[in-house]
């Protein structure tokens, strides 16, 4: 069953076993497909009262921004406070937790889970079963393989979480590990199954556990035509 709150404002489509809580605006051309949640209120204020009714969720819920042309597919949960651009698309089963923001044209795969207080740019893609935890920040055109794990915190569990920085057109190559706090230069690459525990210069290629320096980003194009037009 299907529920659109009262204060949300709809220009696209929603189907209608969807749930639109809060003053969530929908803007033109966008598909939200069925089983989906927008606007789901914080774990705070889910505490602070009894829910009984899809009304009282409604209620409490700041609602989210969904862009032009996005599609979000089922399963998909967007928290309150979230910011979708234009042409964001989502799997199925993505989670996206409150205070988050998507860049235009980024698309996430299923099973994704992106945490509160992420910052993701401009045409990023990141693979199924991906996880982007709190105070990560990514830049524009990144690339982040399936079963990548972001990291916030050093000594978990702990009350310090310190965010993941991954500067434009970075590359994170599937099963790949970040340790909290590191920084990903512009166009660095990490290979598949490494784990990075320090900072990785721009343009530099690293792989490993703990990844060392391999190559450059100039050596990996190389390689990369010479792989696609073999």
């Amino acid at each position: 069953m299907g529920y659109i709150g009262k204060r949300s404002r709809i220009l696209g489509r929603v189907m209608d076993d969807a749930v639109v809580l809060g003053p969530s605006f929908i803007d033109n051309d966008t598909f939200i497909d069925g089983d989906v949640t927008l606007g789901y209120p914080t774990r705070s204020k889910l505490k602070e009262i009894i829910i009984k009714s899809y009304d009282e969720l409604d209620n409490i819920s700041n609602g989210v921004f969904i862009g032009k042309k996005c599609i979000i597919r089922r399963g998909s949960i967007i928290y309150e406070n979230s910011q979708l651009e234009d042409e964001v698309e989502l799997g199925h089963n993505v989670l996206v937790r409150s205070g988050s923001r998507i860049g235009r044209g980024t698309r996430i795969g299923s099973g994704a889970q992106i945490d509160g207080d992420v910052l993701i740019g401009k045409d990023v893609s990141i693979q199924s079963l991906a996880y982007i935890p709190a105070k990560s920040r990514i830049g524009n055109n990144v690339f982040i393989g399936p079963l990548v794990c972001v990291t916030n915190d050093r000594y978990p569990p702990s009350r310090k979480l310190v965010g993941v920085i991954i500067e434009d057109e970075a590359v994170i190559g599937a099963g790949s590990i970040l340790l909290p706090g590191i920084r990903i230069g512009k166009g660095a690459v990490v290979a598949a199954g490494s784990i990075v525990t320090s900072d990785v210069e721009d343009n530099s290629i690293v792989l490993g556990s703990p990844a060392r320096l391999h190559a450059t980003r100039a050596e990996y194009e190389h390689k990369k035509r010479k792989y696609e037009s073999g």
